[in-house]
């Protein structure tokens, strides 16, 4: 076998974020009076967040910060009177009890058992582990490694340190990281010396200089990249 530990990332690669958030959204500004409030400033919130989610990678916000700002900063945006950390934290309990899987992620994990799986992600903890223990993937992985716990995120070195450290692993050549960001997944695991492999469902253009080891479409594709090495790019 090819590699024998998968570090895997979880939102948009195991579980589908996508249709968690906008049912959390949803959710939560019915819980604030505001029946159309995802229609009416979700994409706002969205593009707002998606800003915020890069200035963490980049270390210029904590994740604790970004948990109000991105609400501070959409109400201010859309002139709404609502308390920015109690909506956040009621979004984010909402967060946790939304667990939708991404097609294939079940028999892909169950197909490498052999392997040893873990899962590295940079999110609340209290959201990341409700989800996966809500889900059928729940007694997959060997370790939940969760930047807000560790202290650590992708894509710095520090939190792969960690995994190898929890993992009691050195050979790098038999680890490989499997997610759909590549500034985050992708660069953090090339920067680690260790293979990565893009998920990429969309066929989004690569416009950046990372470069993964490996690029799918499906996560069904992963298992013979895990056997043989096999590469599609």
């Amino acid at each position: 076998m090819r590699y024998q530990v998968i570090l895997f990332d979880v939102d948009d690669t195991l579980l589908d974020f996508k249709k968690t958030e906008e049912n959390a959204l949803q959710k939560t500004f019915s819980q604030f009076g505001l029946a159309m409030g995802s229609a009416d400033y979700g994409a706002t919130y969205k593009e707002i967040s998606k800003g915020l989610w890069e200035d963490l990678e980049k270390g210029r916000i904590t994740l604790a910060e970004l948990g109000v700002e991105r609400f501070r900063r959409l109400f201010k945006a859309v002139q709404l009177d609502v308390d920015a950390e109690a909506f956040g934290s009621a979004y984010l309990e909402s967060l946790g009890k939304e667990v939708h899987l991404v097609p294939g992620a079940v028999e892909l994990c169950n197909s490498l058992a052999d392997c040893r799986l873990v899962i590295i992600t940079n999110g609340f903890a209290s959201v990341q582990t409700a989800r996966i223990a809500a889900s059928p993937l729940c007694n997959s992985f060997e370790h939940l490694i969760i930047s807000e716990e560790v202290g650590y995120k992708k894509p710095d070195r520090e939190i792969f340190d960690y995994a190898f450290s929890q993992l009691q692993w050195r050979e790098k050549a038999s680890v490989l990281m499997v997610g759909d960001s590549l500034t985050s997944d992708i660069q953090g695991g090339a920067h680690y010396g260790i293979d990565t492999c893009w998920f990429n469902p969309l066929g989004k253009e690569n416009q950046t200089s990372i470069q993964p080891t490996y690029e799918i479409r499906e996560l069904s594709e992963l298992q013979e990249i895990v056997q043989k090495g096999n590469v599609n790019l």
